[in-house]
């Protein structure tokens, strides 16, 4: 969850390292991994890009795995939207939810121009600043 021990991973030769709070069951004010995510992903690339990032933790819309990609996740895991599919309808019911969230991100991804997964950047992220106007995260 920080950058500074992302860095001792890969400098003790890790192939990956996981992005994860655990679902925030470890500790209620601990900082959700979405917001860990970017420092990582920004001291991990330059120096050690063969060091993917996994990232788990509140994806359970398409749009979700779009962020968690945007900000620099290799690969994110999908657990709790995965056993809700589960107990709705067992195997099916997971199958649905994964076509869900496939067709989800690929509408995310249609909205915002980008036509395949190498494409998304953080350039695609943004929020509405106070007073209007909209702040590109690639711009701060």
């Amino acid at each position: 969850m920080t950058a500074e021990d992302a860095e001792i991973a890969a400098q003790n030769k890790v192939d990956a390292i996981w992005v994860s709070n655990h679902g925030g069951r470890q500790l209620d004010t601990s900082p959700s991994s979405i917001d860990a995510l970017p420092e990582i992903t920004e001291v991990l690339r330059p120096a050690h890009p063969d060091v993917a990032i996994l990232f788990d933790s509140g994806i359970t819309r398409g749009i979700d795995i779009f962020k968690a990609l945007a900000l620099g996740a290799d690969l994110c895991f999908i657990g709790r939207a995965t056993l809700w599919g589960l107990s709705y309808a067992g195997q099916d019911g997971v199958e649905l939810t994964l076509e869900v969230l496939e067709n989800e991100l690929r509408l995310t991804m249609g909205l915002a121009g980008v036509k395949n997964l190498t494409e998304i950047t953080r350039e695609h992220l943004g929020f509405v600043k106070p007073g209007g106007g909209i702040q590109r995260l690639s711009k701060l």
